[in-house]
């Protein structure tokens, strides 16, 4: 049997959003398509993923930057400055650029399943967008590779 590919197992004509969307609405989107991350497109190229993770942040905690206490006065810690803002920025977001992940990993439509699912666990992602010269054509999760085995028994 032939190798299966990602264009075997994908969804094809994924949903899609525009960075500038709100996150109210896509957060509505991703509830009423029951979808768990949706792809980021601007003029036609892919920027970004936006996932429920990145709308929900369940158990935010901004952690307010460290200070150190050096002769008799306070520096603030950079790195801790630095992931604040950022743990901020996403707090109150507006939109969908200040959330995605911007320039997020793919995978080609021809690669291997097997090369897909070595990189969704590499990378520690649940879903791929699928890219053909250059264009978005699909979406492949590791739901998607769990139901291509199923259907090669």
């Amino acid at each position: 049997m032939a190798e299966l590919t990602v264009r075997d197992v994908m969804t094809v004509d994924p949903v899609t959003v525009g960075p500038e969307d709100t996150v109210t609405s896509v957060a509505r989107l991703m509830v009423d398509k029951r979808i768990g991350a949706l792809p980021v497109i601007e003029n036609g190229e892919l920027v970004g993923i936006v996932t429920e993770g990145d709308l929900i942040m369940q158990d935010v905690k901004l952690e307010f930057p460290t200070y150190l206490h050096l002769l008799d006065g306070f520096i603030m810690y950079p790195p801790a400055t630095a992931r604040f803002e950022n743990e901020l920025r996403k707090a109150v977001a507006a939109d969908v650029r200040s959330v995605m992940t911007a320039n997020p990993v793919t995978v080609q439509a021809d690669a291997s399943v097997e090369d897909a699912a070595t990189l969704l666990v590499e990378r520690d992602v649940s879903r791929l967008p699928v890219l053909d010269g250059g264009k978005l054509v699909g979406v492949i999760s590791k739901s998607d590779i769990v139901r291509s085995l199923l259907d090669q028994e």
